[in-house]
């Protein structure tokens, strides 16, 4: 679940990000529940009213898995969405919270895992776009 402030708003975003309306059930004033699931997924998120105690925004870290970084950020700000450049970790490995440890650019050698672009929705809300290409055995 999302907490959001507005939930047109943040389901136009959701939509505009190529996200899937799975429904939207609006029951009084005090609650309403809309699900959204992103392309090529069987994970949704749930935006709504009455739904979390939540602030709005205070969601970050939340990761989408990309194959291609650098187009799927592309794709993103063709639809109108704001997203950092793209990034990976001055350690090699995983990004840190923040920015801190940000080198420009993706992963020098395209490691699975290691390039990262992020874009917060309208409540401030945080996603990262990771680089995956080959999933680690197992996964």
């Amino acid at each position: 679940m999302l907490p959001v402030s507005d939930v047109d708003r943040a389901r136009h975003f959701y939509q505009a990000l190529g996200f899937r309306l799975d429904i939207d059930y609006v029951g009084d004033e005090k609650f309403r529940v809309a699900q959204l699931t992103p392309p090529g997924s069987e994970c949704s998120i749930i935006i709504g009213a009455g739904i979390t105690g939540a602030a709005p925004g205070s969601v970050q870290g939340l990761h989408l898995i990309v194959a291609d970084i650098e187009a799927a950020r592309a794709e993103l700000v063709d639809r109108g969405i704001e997203v950092g450049e793209v990034f990976h970790d001055a350690g090699g490995v995983f990004h840190r919270a923040g920015t801190d440890g940000r080198v420009a650019g993706p992963h020098p050698k395209r490691a699975d895992y290691g390039s990262f672009a992020s874009f917060n929705d309208p409540d401030g809300n945080g996603w990262v776009l990771q680089e995956v290409r080959v999933r680690a055995p197992g996964r």
